[in-house]
């Protein structure tokens, strides 16, 4: 038997109908959603640059085999009839479909006035959380107008929804400037608009006769399986003949300095580094990356990798970021490594003071967010603008220009990688370093391996939704309540109060009590606020806590407002 129905490419906007529509729908053991809106901008940047973006794989499936659900974001199914089953494809479809059509947790918006000055697509495409005040101000179309704003979500079905919002855009002004307005909006259209618009997915349908067992046997290979042809893997084959065999080369770089295997490193990030490092301009976008040329592997692969593994012991050392689950961008080791290939990396006490600055950088580009959109374009930004500080120039403005609101600290979970990892790096390294709530050692990453550390509720997330009838998850799982603790001790904390699983801690004879909770930038003494299990209490301590780490590592000297700053300037 032909289990296949047919292998058709179908349009983006079609697929993303059928999603909305509960025509295509999800079996109920697949995995919940998972991308960092980061990935849902670089997909999108591939489609706009009509890259191929991987297939799809989907059933029809009238055997009804398997309980089905809604993606993320979608209507409801509530009993509504579908026609496929999605096995391969639903984190792409899932965030497309959250973008062009405006839901989920985040935003997507182009800056057609960069575009209208020769900006790539990339640098024009951005995102922000979907609830701030400036997400729901630009609501209003005259706000978009008036700053050229595009909402992906216009775009939801197809080229028509831009047309429209332009002309509307362009009426608003005088005859001579709306021609012009209209002339160059068109070009943006053409270029890129039009790109989306007939972007087409490679679909491969199975037939309704594909037996369960079948499919069982096809989800669990695909989720095996799945190996992209990578920048790497080109430019491996096309400096094989000019007998430079970049395999070896990272294979000998990962044998020599272990520490790039332990922190999971993507070859393509050395070869980022080095487009960054050998171009008088900095530059790391695809293009230039693959016009490398074997003299430019020649001559700053060693530099290169020196660099990343100075930035990695950096890294693990002095940040702690002590496992790679807690850096908060893996785009910034490129930067990192091609600032010190091109400082040489100097034998006297420069190296320290380089080593101060490439800290505080590190710091004010994660609690700034620097890396979360158009990461290639910051990372050249500032890589000139750190070998210039490193020369005795000015400051870099990812430094200079931080802004932090100590408040946006309720809304962070784990959802805002940059901001949330980077808070767990601070409290692992304050005062002499965060310690085991179980051995009372310090936490390292071989000890977070041994003892099952991880992030967890200090309030237990249970215990405030029942107990204390919180009901917003955001405001349970913010990084002001969470902490590093170990699987037994959380175990033992279950959805008690605080009041009640501290105690039996604080009642251990000879254990250091309040020196663990300080430890973890937590409020010790018989007046904190866990005793009385304020919640409220405990997360106004905590924010002007953890407040005081930021301003220590990135040097920021006030708080800014950031909703009023967004809501003046409207």
């Amino acid at each position: 038997m032909n289990l296949f129905e047919d292998t058709n490419p179908r349009a983006l906007k079609d697929l993303l109908s059928d999603v909305h529509s509960r025509a295509m729908v999800l079996p109920d053991f697949q995995r919940d959603f998972v991308w960092e809106p980061g990935a849902t901008q670089e997909l999108i940047v591939s489609i706009a640059n009509n890259y191929p973006a991987g297939s799809i794989l989907r059933v029809r499936d009238a055997q009804r085999v398997f309980a089905a659900r809604e993606f993320e974001g979608a209507p409801a199914l509530d009993g509504k009839s579908h026609t496929f089953l999605v096995l391969d494809g639903q984190q792409r479809l899932t965030s497309l479909y959250q973008a062009f059509y405006g839901v989920g947790e985040h935003r997507y918006y182009l800056d057609l006035n960069k575009l209208l000055h020769g900006a790539d697509f990339e640098e024009a495409i951005f995102h922000v959380r979907a609830t701030t005040k400036w997400a729901k101000a630009r609501e209003s179309f005259e706000l978009q107008a008036k700053e050229l704003l595009l909402p992906l979500s216009l775009l939801k079905g197809g080229a028509g929804g831009f047309g429209q919002w332009s002309r509307k855009v362009a009426r608003q002004l005088p005859d001579q400037d709306r021609i012009a307005l209209e002339d160059t909006l068109d070009d943006i259209d053409q270029k890129w608009i039009q790109v989306i618009d007939d972007y087409h997915f490679p679909v491969v349908t199975l037939s309704d006769k594909t037996e369960p067992d079948a499919l069982c046997t096809i989800f669990e290979t695909l989720n095996r399986t799945g190996v992209k042809l990578s920048v790497f893997e080109l430019l491996t084959a096309r400096f094989w003949p000019l007998k430079i065999n970049l395999r070896d080369l990272w294979d000998k770089a990962k044998e020599e300095n272990p520490i790039i295997t332990d922190y999971e490193v993507d070859p393509y990030y050395i070869l980022q580094a080095i487009a960054l490092a050998s171009r008088k301009s900095p530059s790391c976008k695809r293009s230039e990356v693959l016009n490398l040329t074997a003299s430019d592997i020649e001559i700053w692969w060693p530099k290169v990798i020196a660099g990343l593994t100075a930035s990695l012991n950096m890294l693990r050392d002095d940040c702690k970021v002590v496992l790679p689950k807690w850096l908060p961008y893996q785009t910034m080791l490129s930067p990192m490594a091609a600032v010190l290939a091109k400082s040489g990396q100097p034998k006297t006490a420069e190296a320290g003071a380089q080593r101060e600055k490439l800290k505080r950088w590190f710091w004010c580009a994660v609690f700034g967010q620097a890396y979360e959109s158009s990461p290639n374009s910051q990372a050249a930004k500032d890589v000139a603008e750190l070998v210039s500080w490193f020369e005795g120039g000015v400051l870099p403005e990812t430094v200079v220009g931080l802004r932090f609101d100590p408040k946006a600290l309720r809304d962070v979970t784990p959802r805002q990688r940059s901001i949330y990892r980077g808070v767990m790096c601070l409290i692992l390294g304050n005062e002499t370093g965060a310690r085991d709530f179980h051995t009372q050692a310090v936490i390292t990453g071989k000890l977070m391996s041994e003892e099952g550390i991880d992030d967890h509720h200090i309030f237990p997330a249970d215990f405030l939704e029942k107990q204390k009838g919180i009901k917003l998850a955001r405001a349970r799982d913010c990084v002001l309540n969470r902490t590093l603790i170990d699987r037994t001790t959380n175990q033992m904390i279950s959805n008690r109060a605080p009041s009640d699983y501290l105690s039996v801690i604080r009642s251990t004879d000879g254990f250091p009590f309040d020196a663990i909770l300080s430890s973890h930038c937590l409020p010790t003494g018989d007046s904190a606020p866990f005793w009385t299990d304020d919640y409220d209490a405990f997360l106004a301590w905590r924010e002007a806590r953890l407040w005081q780490e930021i301003k220590r590592v990135t040097g920021i000297i006030e708080a800014t407002n950031l909703e009023a700053e967004a809501e003046n300037m409207e």
